[in-house]
């Protein structure tokens, strides 16, 4: 018996870990920087953030790209922005929906050099939440951001002068597939209705 709870403790042990290791990978992420994670900054913050003076200035480089499997197109407004740490700056992605009919996709991100997302602060950014665009439909995605002060203060950046922000989006979702799904629950509905009025 002692055996069987031994065996039934690792069990839900090793399922909690498993639950629990996306959401604490990704603090681990944001905490760090790895991987080029970047930081989240609120409006609050944003409005205490200052420009140094005298600061050197920063190029920010933007790059896109979409999954194979979406049809959409996706690039950079600009192509960089220069700045000097604690200054604000708002950028602007523009993606369109190439395909007959409705998708779904969400973006994901990442800074180099990696260490840089330490101090590379979003405060508004696409990227937050799941975008879906109807067929033939073009918007122009915003993302407001800044860099760290502290960053000035880091020996690995000091010779830090071009910093790289990446988006990549993925099909989360899509009308065609919803639709699929659809008729195959109505083909299901139905047999499950034919076997129930032939009993």
């Amino acid at each position: 018996m002692k055996v069987a709870y031994y065996v039934g403790g690792a069990a839900v042990l090793v399922f909690g870990a498993a639950y629990a290791s996306v959401p604490l990978y990704k603090v681990f992420c944001q905490m760090t920087g790895f991987g080029g994670t970047t930081q989240r900054a609120d409006e609050v913050k944003a409005a205490t953030i200052k420009p140094v003076d005298g600061g050197r200035v920063l190029r920010v480089d933007f790059t896109s790209s979409v999954h194979d499997t979406m049809p959409w197109s996706f690039k950079p407004t600009q192509r960089s922005i220069r700045l000097v740490p604690g200054e604000t700056a708002l950028a602007f992605y523009t993606v369109k929906n190439n395909a007959s009919y409705a998708i779904t996709g969400v973006a994901t991100y990442n800074v180099f050099p990696p260490k840089m997302g330490l101090y590379f602060n979003k405060i508004q950014c696409f990227c937050f939440e799941e975008q879906r665009l109807l067929p033939g439909e073009e918007v122009d995605m915003p993302v407001f951001f800044f860099l760290d002060p502290d960053m000035l203060n880091d020996p690995s950046l000091q010779n830090t002068n071009i910093i790289t922000l990446s988006y990549t989006f993925f099909k989360t979702g899509d009308e065609k597939e919803k639709e699929k799904e659809n008729k195959e629950n109505k083909v299901k509905e139905i047999k499950s209705v034919g076997v129930v009025i032939k009993q």
